[in-house]
């Protein structure tokens, strides 16, 4: 297997267009793991060389995430309220060694349905920066992630950043995760909660579910339904109705029901979670 470390995106584009063939990593907490015993690839390329891949940055119109920026530097990155969910997540991920090497942009293009990271991107409106042979294009996250595995790259790109637009004032947000136990572990489900109020009442929401669903997902009818309740309202928030767009399935980590009993109550805590730290 052949590996190379190129430190320009230039030279990472021009080794795509060389070896077709050839597996982009930036940390590898995915990607060596799921090889197993399996052909590695002819090529390896590994991007966190590269200096415009890193960094996170804020500007009028939002915040920039590099591809190559770690969990633990979105830890310890001073952003306000509206990204503590995604910190939380970012806490979620693994042991403190993997958050020291794994990088968010791997989680998006890993594209599993428990992936950590994605419901709090949702919850953020989070747009992908995909860089390739002919230039530079944008979609959201949820456009992105097409399935389980699945996503828009086209052959020759990568993902090169990530990018927050300007969130309302006073925005807060929470994470809640459901697992077998509290460290280490794949998500049974998974809510990210965005809040914003005004006048003791909730103008603005954004609630984001993974785990339960071959991609992450909002719920635009609880979203909706959430509007112009007053902040102190008794809930519970979430109804079945809210939940039909989702489809969990059943596996060694949970049944189905269970599963949709417990998004749920995830969803109401993240809710309230995120009313608290607006």
């Amino acid at each position: 297997m052949g590996y190379a470390a190129p430190d320009a995106l230039s030279d990472v584009l021009s080794l795509l267009a060389q070896h077709p063939s050839a597996r982009v990593v930036a940390g590898g907490t995915d990607f060596f793991p799921a090889l197993g015993d399996g052909v590695p690839p002819e090529t390896l390329i590994d991007v966190t060389r590269v200096a415009e891949l890193g960094g996170i940055t804020h500007g009028p119109e939002g915040w920039r995430i590099g591809a190559a920026v770690r969990w633990s530097e979105v830890i310890g990155h001073p952003l306000p309220p509206c990204f503590d969910a995604l910190k939380t997540a970012a806490r979620a991920v693994g042991s403190v060694q993997i958050q020291n090497v794994g990088t968010v942009a791997g989680n998006l293009c890993n594209a599993s349905p428990a992936a950590d990271g994605v419901p709090p991107l949702l919850a953020l409106e989070a747009e992908v920066e995909l860089t390739g042979p002919t230039g530079t294009r944008r979609m959201p996250v949820q456009e992105f992630l097409q399935g389980v595995r699945k996503t828009a790259l086209r052959r020759g790109e990568i993902l090169s950043a990530i990018h927050i637009p300007a969130q309302p004032d006073g925005a807060g947000s929470a994470f809640e995760k459901l697992g077998s136990r509290k460290y280490l572990v794949i998500s049974i489900v998974m809510v990210a909660a965005n809040i914003w109020c005004a006048g003791g009442r909730i103008t603005g929401a954004r609630v984001a579910v993974g785990a339960a669903s071959p991609v992450a997902q909002r719920l635009p009818g609880l979203e909706g339904d959430l509007i112009g309740l007053p902040v102190d309202a008794p809930g519970p928030f979430t109804r079945p109705a809210h939940l039909t767009i989702l489809s969990p399935i059943a596996d060694v980590r949970g049944s189905a029901a269970y599963r949709a009993e417990a998004v749920a109550e995830l969803c109401d805590r993240a809710i309230r979670g995120a009313m608290r730290h607006g």
